[in-house]
Parts: structure tokens; sequence; C-alpha cells
């Protein structure tokens, strides 16, 4: 997106480079990393950066809202409650397409945004091993509030331990060594000290939580929630001691509620030029637009795409059993806006929040990006292709 930049790294670029780069973290960790590596990160011009916060205080001042808790109470479902709900959620997570706007600017878009953390380990890892392997501008970072690795991976101590022990925080996942995201896991546990423990090894005892570290049975007294409903779903006889529901002396950064109540569910409460136009299926009372071809179908409660429908026809809308629990979004058109050496490549860029429980608003940390040429964002719509997977970003100064 910055020609300056862009033009200086295509040049450097050589496939050794990118070689030693790809096993660099094999060396670093071990059968961890289990998705395609971008071979470029993506530059940020300042220009662009300015709209992109422009649009995420847009949508913060929404969240920050009075009436937002009580707009978005139906968002968690019953049955998937958890007690100790924070105020506010410990995490922002804002996914923008990069298009351009009718005069030719580029401009972002809303896709999605999430109330839970993203990879906020693995992305400072990767931005920094992209500087170890390849030519980074001096005038192009990749944190914002920190001006070193060291201390961003303070920011996230404090966000995440809030001053307990890390033996006494857990990452909480289902059978964590078989997730896509465990890099992320592993590069975490290197810098913070604290362990991924399945949701199945977690033993309650009155209304206390433990699990077993080398024989060593230690107490969980913070959980780093990476846990999604979504998966716990798809073991429905799962036998555990500890439930979800339970009521437990934990804290919680990135409590299960807020998964819910800030995602595709929030977008119709939202209003902004770089949002758009987003609605509940219900709220249309049978009467669709008649240019159906310019929207997209999505489940409210669904992950990483799945269900997402990006041919719908009226039968399809009218034939929903449960319309409240979806949204019809107008189509954003991703201009191709990354130069590769055979071609232009699409791009969306996630802007990853963090939210201390004493603080007044949420503070931008660090951002990810991912890089496209199928018809959708995502593994299964880029395979065989290059210059196309996750990546860093980084941003003008």
């Amino acid at each position: 997106m910055h020609k300056q930049a862009r033009k200086a790294f295509n040049d450097s670029f050589t496939e050794d480079k990118y070689e030693k780069f790809v096993k660099s973290f094999e060396l670093d960790f071990p059968g961890q990393l289990d998705f395609r590596v971008a071979e470029t990160p993506i530059f940020v011009p300042k220009d662009l950066l300015e709209k992109i916060n422009i649009a995420s205080e847009q949508i913060i001042k929404t969240l920050r809202s009075p009436e937002f808790i009580s707009q978005t109470e139906r968002a968690v479902p019953a049955d998937q409650a958890v007690p100790n709900e924070n105020e506010h959620t410990s995490f922002l997570a804002i996914d923008f397409a990069i298009c351009k706007d009718e005069k030719g600017n580029l401009v972002p878009q809303l896709i999605e945004l999430q109330g839970f953390p993203s990879l906020f380990g693995y992305q400072a890892y990767l931005s920094e091993n992209f500087k170890k392997h390849f030519d980074i501008p001096e005038n192009f970072g990749y944190c914002f509030g920190a001006d070193s690795y060291a201390a961003y991976v303070e920011k996230l101590k404090e966000l995440i331990l809030a001053g307990e022990k890390p033996e006494n925080v857990i990452l909480l996942e289902i059978f964590p060594e078989k997730q896509k995201t465990r890099v992320d896991f592993a590069v975490t546990e290197a810098m913070l000290g604290i362990k991924a423990v399945c949701y199945t090894k977690l033993v309650k005892e009155g209304k206390d939580l433990f699990y077993e570290d080398n024989g060593r049975k230690i107490q969980a007294k913070r959980i780093y929630n990476r846990l999604i409903f979504d998966d716990l779903l798809n073991y429905p006889d799962l036998q555990t001691s500890y439930r979800l529901s339970d009521d437990v002396n934990v804290s919680w950064v990135g409590h299960p509620n807020w998964f819910f109540r800030i995602s595709k569910f929030s977008i119709p409460f939202l209003q902004s030029p770089y949002i758009p136009e987003t609605r509940f299926v219900s709220d249309y009372n049978g009467n669709f637009p008649a240019d159906l071809e310019n929207y997209v179908l999505k489940p409210l409660f669904s992950f990483a795409g799945s269900g997402v429908q990006l041919h719908i026809t009226e039968a399809d809308l009218a034939s929903l059993p449960d319309p409240e629990n979806y949204i019809l979004q107008r189509k954003v058109t991703y201009e191709p806006v990354i130069q590769a050496p055979d071609g232009l490549v699409k791009c969306e860029v996630r802007m990853m929040y963090g939210w201390n429980d004493s603080a007044e608003k949420p503070e931008l940390f660090i951002a990810l990006s991912r890089l496209s040429r199928g018809e959708m964002i995502g593994v299964r719509y880029n395979k065989d292709f290059t210059w196309v997977g996750g990546s860093a970003a980084f941003f003008e100064k």
C-alpha cells in the first residue's frame, strides 16, 4: 500500500530469504506453526492508518455507550452464560477490508469485530521475525504504545497477568495441542510464562480450580480465555470436573460472555462511513433488498467464517428458522492493493486492542494482516497461491 516501502521490499525479496524465514519458526517452536505465512507484511501509510483509527474510535464509542449492555443481552445464550462477567471486554479485534472509495482513495471497510483475544503473542514474534530476515524501513513500526519488543511484552504482562504469578494464570483452550493457533500458545508461554491448559484437565474443588504440571497441583486464579463455545459443541459427550457455567474463584481476562456481545451481533448497532450497511434479517420483516447479489448472509454465532453465504436468494432468507440470529451485510469489494511479483493481492487488517479492567477505554496494541487472491479471505479460498496467508502489519510513523 505504501508504494516506496513496497517497492523496496519487493526489490530485496528472494525465495532463499523466505525459506530461511519460514524455517526459523520450526527452529524456535517445533511443530507449532500450522498455517501459511505470507511472503510479505503489509506497509500501511499514515493517511490510511488515520482512517482506520477514526473508524475504530467510532466503533469503540458505541461499545462504551450506556445502552450497549442492554442491547446485547440477547447475544449471550442463556445456556452458555458464564458468571462474574467483567464490566467491559478485555480484548477487542476489529477486521477491516482495504478498499477504494469513488475517488480512488484507500479506505477501510469493517468486516467483523470480536470481543475475544487474537494472536497477541504470535504477532509480535512474527513482526520481529520479519525484521530479522527482511529489510523493514526504519520509519515503520508494528506495535503501538511501546517502543520495543520488550516494552510490548511488559504491556501484555500487565494486561494478562494483572499482578498474578505466571503459574497461577492459565491460557484456557480445548485440546490446545490440536488447535491451528497453537503457535500463539507457545509464543505466549515463552513471553509470559503461562501454560496452555485443556478445559478437560481443570479440576474443581469447592469453588477453586486447579491444574497439574509435572506432578504439581497448582491453583488457577486467573484465566486467559481462548476457548470458544463452538468448539465445545463438537464434543457433546465431554465429561469434565469444571463447567464454564460454574461460579468459581477466578478472574477472567477475556470473559467468555464478551465473545458473544462484541461480535457480528454488534454490527447493526454501529454507524460510520467505514461500516457497510448491516441489519438483522428479522428486521426486514420479509421486505428484503432487491439487489441481494450485493449482500452477504452471516450467522451470528459462528467463528472463522463458517456458515457465511456469499450468494443468496430471497427464498434462502425466507426459509431461515431463526432470522433474528443472522445478519445481512452489504458486500465489501476488496481492492487488490499489495503488489506481488506476479500480480496484485487483496488484504485485510485486524486492529487488536487490550482493555485493562481499570482503564476507561481500550488501547491499541498491535495488528495482523491477511492476504488473499481468492473470493474470500481464508485458507480454503487460497490453496496453491503464493503471497497469501497470515502476516504482519507495519505502520508508517
